[in-house]
Parts: structure tokens; C-alpha cells; sequence
């Protein structure tokens, strides 16, 4: 999947489990596995970095809101 646009963290998601259920069924040619797997690589650092900015926005507005102690 080339660079388009931006995809949502679902949209990330749903994608990441095509590429592994691809690669599980070990049934396209090396180049391509090696492919999906770079594609999933940086999607898997996409989700990450998506993940810990929602992270950072649920503690902002926890002490925002006077409730830095409660955990998530």
C-alpha cells in the first residue's frame, strides 16, 4: 500500500492483520512477502506513535482536570 493519505489507527489495525494473514499463508513470492512486511513494519510504528499521542491527550486532560493520579 503506497503513501496515500494518513490512515486511522482502525484503519492501521485492519490493515496490519491482511498483511499478516498474507504472510502466515506463506503463499506469494519472497519479494512480496518482504514487502508486506516492511509495509507492516511501519505500520506497526504508526499505530505506536498514534497510540502514545492518545496516551499523552487522556493525561493532559486528566490533569487538566484536577485527576493526575488516576490510571488509565
Amino acid at each position: 500500500m503506497a503513501d496515500k493519505k494518513e490512515l486511522t489507527f482502525e484503519q492501521s489495525m485492519a490493515r496490519l492483520e491482511e498483511i499478516v494473514g498474507q504472510l502466515e499463508a506463506n503463499a506469494k513470492p519472497l519479494d512480496e512477502m518482504i514487502g508486506l512486511f516492511e509495509e507492516g513494519l511501519g505500520l506497526v510504528r504508526s499505530c505506536d506513535q498514534k497510540l502514545k499521542s492518545f496516551e499523552k491527550q487522556v493525561d493532559d486532560l486528566l490533569a487538566r482536570n484536577g485527576d493526575s493520579n488516576a490510571e488509565i
